[in-house]
């Protein structure tokens, strides 16, 4: 899970502030506000990890990539190579990370990671990212008192930074540095390191060139297995069909469009899952179709085999009012737009992040408000005997999740500590992203001017409108007497 993350020089971001992440995570703000490039900078980061290309500091994307972002000028503060894109962030381990140093005969544990980078473009002539520097630090946190938070101790760090005298662009030399951890090196081995494998890498000359650290490789992993538990889902889910095939394979997530949703349904059927401890455990198809009856949109849903012979399925649902079982395409379309959103929130595996924007696009405000409760059951949910540990960033318009979440809050449904939000606001220059104070009875302190739109305006003036209206029609009817 992602704790804490700033963003400096990207995009329309000159620098976000310290974000610190809750297992729901919500944005706001208005259209081009910039809160849709937080997620757009993660996947970015997700895509490069997931790259064929080692050498590639940042892949910006291809046809087929959740997110396109061009050449770093284009990602680049004000589209000027002469800034750096700036970011750190720091996630917690699922397991605790060990590391031994048999060479001074000591060890470091911890149980969350910090990363640090610099990432710029060293040629004015040129249009690529190359990295200045990265960091990691190694946090371990120790429960003090029950009723204290917990400290975090800075255990170790390493570092990776460009030598700026450097003789050749085309195979920089970089600097290795170590605190609180004794580097030794190999005798006869007194050259540098070639540049890091993509932005966050130590390359194998670190560890050759090094007595003891090969622990580097256990960073570079730790790093890969974040980005690979992360998912997205976009803000228009792809069209329904009337029938789907399945070939028996388990992907990953839904998809960036919803594209295997019932694919996903499909490989879940042995899967069993609660809403929290001590909760009733049920079949993971029958999670969907009671999310989907608790937000009012269906009756009855079911994924079926059409026959044995063939690997082909229908899906099934009956909607109120309705005589009997529809195909899904027959049924409203805000329906096939949060299946996909229901589906990952409780198909992803395990300590996954889940990025989603507008999850409530196409619902009525009732479903909208109702989707905020699957969303506190997805991170309360657990399977195998074993917390879920489902984190959900999300950028979204609707006032009705907020209220619902407040209402959570305030019924002790959900603790506030567990639900972040933000507003992202364009009117000040450079833009600024505000965190929206919620207190433990679901109270925003800090409510933004005109957060989504003035209604006490539109209600003052549809009353004075009412008003001159009245009047009007009044002295029209006395004139017509007379």
């Amino acid at each position: 899970m992602i704790e804490h993350l700033q963003i400096k020089n990207f995009k329309g971001w000159k620098d976000t502030g310290p974000i610190s992440l809750a297992p729901i995570t919500l944005f706001f703000g208005a259209n081009s506000s910039g809160k849709s490039s937080i997620g757009q900078f993660l996947m970015l980061l997700k895509q490069t990890v997931e790259s064929q290309d080692r050498k590639a500091v940042l892949f910006p994307g291809g046809m087929n990539s959740a997110v396109q972002l061009g050449s770093f000028q284009e990602m680049v503060f004000e589209r000027d190579k002469k800034n750096s894109i700036e970011f750190n962030y720091r996630w917690t381990l699922p397991t605790r990370l060990t590391i031994n140093d048999q060479i001074n005969e000591v060890s470091f544990s911890a149980d969350s990671i910090q990363f640090d980078s610099s990432i710029g473009n060293i040629d004015p002539e040129e249009n690529f990212a190359s990295v200045n520097f990265f960091k990691y630090e190694l946090f371990d946190s120790t429960e003090l008192l029950p009723e204290m938070d917990r400290l975090r101790q800075n255990v170790m760090s390493i570092k990776m930074t460009r030598k700026t005298d450097s003789k050749s662009k085309k195979k920089p030399e970089f600097m290795i540095e170590a605190d609180k951890y004794n580097l030794k090196r190999h005798q006869g081995r007194a050259w540098l390191p070639g540049p890091p494998v993509r932005f966050y890498g130590f390359p194998d000359e670190v560890v050759a060139y090094h007595q003891n650290a090969d622990f580097v490789q256990i960073l570079n992993f730790e790093h890969e297995k974040l980005f690979r538990s992360l998912s997205y889902l976009g803000p228009m889910r792809t069209k329904t069909e009337r029938l789907y095939s399945w070939d028996g394979n388990k992907p990953g997530s839904v998809g960036c469009v919803g594209e295997n949703t019932i694919s996903a349904i499909l490989a879940a059927k042995n899967r069993r899952i609660s809403m929290g401890k001590n909760k009733k455990i049920v079949p993971f198809q029958q999670v969907i179709a009671q999310k989907l009856k608790d937000m009012g949109l269906i009756e009855d849903f079911e994924v079926k085999q059409i026959s044995k012979s063939r690997q082909n399925f229908e899906v099934k649902l009956k909607t109120k009012g309705s005589a009997g079982l529809v195909d899904l395409p027959d049924v409203g379309f805000g329906l096939s737009q949060v299946l996909p959103v229901l589906v990952e929130c409780f198909y992803a595996p395990a300590n996954s992040i889940i990025l989603m924007e507008q999850p409530e696009i196409h619902l009525h405000p009732r479903a909208q408000a109702a989707l905020a409760d699957v969303m506190i059951d997805a991170i309360n949910a657990r399977e195998d005997g074993e917390d879920r540990n489902i984190q959900l960033v999300i950028e979204t318009h609707s006032e009705h999740f907020l209220r619902r979440l407040q209402r959570r809050i305030a019924e002790d449904n959900v603790c506030e500590s567990r639900v972040a939000a933000y507003f992202a606001d364009v009117a000040k220059a450079p833009a600024a992203l505000e965190v929206l104070k919620i207190d433990t009875f679901g109270n925003i302190a800090n409510w933004p001017e005109n957060f989504f739109g003035d209604e006490m305006e539109d209600i003052t003036q549809q009353s004075k409108a009412a008003i001159i209206k009245r009047k009007v029609q009044a002295e029209n009817a006395n004139q017509k007497k007379k």
